[in-house]
């Protein structure tokens, strides 16, 4: 295998605050708290979700989850998180089922720490 490459446990995400800061501009501080707190939740989901549909290889509920997943990400300024999610639907797109259990548990990774980055960073807990 010449194209083998190992991924580290714990890889560093990017949260753009820039985002988070024009939500709270156009709706204002309790508006966007509230917003991005119900954004959060829908992105933790979403991530359960898609795992749920990895594990059972529903790749049509897959596709489903890591494309709202990408969009949520973008959203709220976490872009490592959205390009993992995008390489998963182009994994699932491909039926390549070896590379989405790889990046579904990177996903899951990414995810979780993506989440605790932005509820530190914003006082969202």
């Amino acid at each position: 295998m010449t194209n083998v490459m190992s991924l580290p446990i714990f890889e560093p995400v990017r949260f753009d605050k820039r985002r988070i800061a024009d939500i709270v501009r156009k709706l204002g501080e309790p508006a966007a708290r509230n917003t991005i707190r119900l954004a959060l939740g829908e992105v933790e989901a979403t991530l359960f979700q898609a795992r749920q549909a990895m594990d059972c290889r529903d790749d049509t509920d897959a596709l489903v989850h890591a494309e709202s997943l990408a969009r949520l990400a973008w959203q709220l300024g976490l872009p490592t998180l959205a390009t993992v999610a995008q390489n998963l639907r182009d994994c699932i797109q491909q039926r390549n089922h070896i590379a989405v259990a790889a990046i579904g548990a990177r996903l899951q990774r990414v995810g979780n720490h993506s989440l605790a980055t932005i509820r530190r960073d914003t006082g969202l807990s």
